[in-house]
């Protein structure tokens, strides 16, 4: 049946007011409204002022058109399960650990090669330079784009022992460690007997015996009260694993190269701000420990505990061929 003139004149008229209104509707700015941010921190955190600053910072240098929140604590799953979030666009941006997002993104292994970093300055400039830029390659093509290196300290042996100073400290000594090969084959190589369990079962685990020591970073041997049942500290900063603030790929590649370039300097400023948190949170958590009857001591000869761990790159690399290159980058750096 064919159409009227009536027909055909509303049609013309609704043809016409599209083709008008078509310059308005693409001269309206992109908005990318309600970005979906994860952290596992609570919200009064290093990690999580940083990634404030960041979102605050873009919001404002986009005068509001890129806007988003950040949901703390963990509330939008487990880290694995972000990882992939991100990876499919889901979730915007977050801020991961890169122990275990080696599953995903192999390059990210290479940072929890023990005592890999010979201090966290060092850990700075080779993040903010050539191996951020090879670990920020292998995440890209992931779907994952780095924008900025957080600091997630230095992790440090600690017993109810005795200081440790050398290797042969170690011998015999029952370790936590987290449940990676890596770590295990750490300790194993020191002559301590690897006890991998869960971070929950710490406190209570040195309380009665069960492990001799364990290693973390300050704010985490504070927290948690594990000082209290192991007195002794021993800095040898044997893992230093930074952390990615990661954007995804997809929620990338939808912004102006205008906005991207304002994204990547927020993620620059944003870690600087989360670094000299970090360092701030370490002072106080150390003033604490002190206070409450630790004994420090700061390993003055790391070589022979670095010597020891031939066998655990060796066996590394062996899986991992193609990640020599990198390895040897970081390994061989000043």
């Amino acid at each position: 049946m064919g159409i009227g003139k009536t027909g055909r004149r509303a049609a013309i008229g609704t043809v016409v007011a599209l083709a008008l209104a078509l310059p308005a509707l693409s001269a309206a700015p992109a908005k990318a409204a309600d970005w979906r941010a994860w952290n596992i921190h609570v919200e009064d955190y290093p990690v999580s002022h940083g990634m404030e600053a960041f979102m605050k910072d873009i919001t404002e240098k986009t005068d509001g058109r890129l806007t988003g929140k950040i949901f703390h604590a963990g509330v939008l799953g487990s880290q694995p399960d972000a990882i992939e979030q991100v990876r499919l666009g889901a979730i915007d941006f977050g801020v991961f650990s890169l122990g275990p997002m080696g599953q995903a993104v192999p390059e990210t292994n290479v940072v929890s090669l023990p005592f890999i970093f010979k201090s966290i300055d060092q850990m700075y400039r080779l993040m903010d330079g050539e191996a951020g830029e090879a670990i920020g390659a292998g995440l890209e093509k992931k779907g994952i784009v780095a924008l900025g290196w957080y600091d997630a300290g230095a992790r440090s042996f600690y017993n109810s022992k005795k200081p440790i100073n050398a290797p042969a400290d170690v011998e015999g000594m029952k370790v936590r460690v987290m449940n990676n090969d890596l770590f295990v084959g750490m300790i194993e190589s020191l002559g301590g007997n690897a006890t991998p369990m869960a971070f929950a079962e710490v406190y209570q685990s040195l309380k009665t015996g069960v492990v001799d020591g364990a290693e973390n970073n300050p704010p985490s041997y504070e927290s948690t009260n594990h000082f209290e049942v192991a007195k002794f500290y021993s800095i040898s900063e044997h893992l230093i694993i930074p952390e990615c603030l990661c954007m995804s790929k997809k929620t990338w590649d939808g912004l102006s190269a205008e906005d991207q370039a304002v994204v990547k300097a927020a993620g620059k400023a944003s870690a600087d701000l989360q670094r000299k948190l970090w360092q701030e949170r370490e002072a106080k958590s150390m003033e604490a420990v002190l206070a409450g009857g630790t004994q420090v001591n700061k390993i003055a000869d790391k070589a022979p505990f670095q010597n020891a761990m031939s066998a655990v790159y060796d066996s590394f690399l062996e899986k991992n061929p193609d990640l020599t290159d990198l390895v040897n980058l970081i390994r061989n750096a000043e």
